[in-house]
């Protein structure tokens, strides 16, 4: 673009507007990607301009500094369009994980081990390794499906206990049952 000096190059804003409106909107485009997004920058950075043109020496170079403006506006836009790029890529990356951890798990899970000897001797030897409130609490949620509230008025205490017990109980099963996570989620999880 020609340099013109501000104070003998256009006599009035609309005169600039109208010559550069178009080829800045162009250029916006080919990095925004969005027509209304590009021309909202030009007409900003037009807008800039004129609020800023007082404070300008009189020998600016009026399109450069308007390119300026909507160069920093793409940059901006850009940027935040990266950042939240990310954002779902991590998003992405952290289903990915659950979905393959998932899949695993499944791909890992024997229906013979769910009912052998040895899964059952551990769950058998986990509960007997409770204190006696937490080993009742637990048989009852989870052998006799009992809800926490039926739990809570059959024994009298409070729901939060019932849930204090059945959650240390199955801390103490998770671990028991640390080499066979399907088993556990299939037996213990409601």
């Amino acid at each position: 673009m020609e340099y013109l000096g501000k104070a003998d190059a256009f006599s009035s804003f609309n005169e600039i507007y109208q010559k550069y409106r178009e080829p800045f909107t162009k250029l916006a485009i080919s990095y925004v990607g969005d027509r209304s997004i590009a021309e909202d920058f030009v007409t900003d950075s037009f807008i800039a301009y004129w609020e800023n043109r007082n404070k300008l020496p009189s020998n600016a170079n009026v399109p450069a500094y308007i390119l300026v403006s909507l160069k920093n506006k793409c940059l901006t836009y850009l940027t935040r369009l990266r950042k939240e790029q990310e954002v779902i890529d991590s998003i992405k990356s952290q289903y990915q994980w659950e979905l393959d951890f998932q899949i695993a798990s499944l791909e890992a899970c024997d229906p013979q081990e769910i009912f052998s000897e040895e899964v059952w001797q551990l769950v058998n030897d986990a509960i007997r390794s409770l204190p006696e409130k937490t080993k009742e609490i637990f048989l009852l949620s989870r052998m006799e499906y009992l809800t926490n509230r039926e739990i809570a008025e059959q024994l009298d205490v409070s729901i939060k206990t019932v849930e204090f017990h059945v959650g240390k109980a199955l801390k103490v099963m998770r671990v028991a049952l640390k080499d066979y996570l399907p088993v556990f989620f299939l037996l213990f999880i409601k």
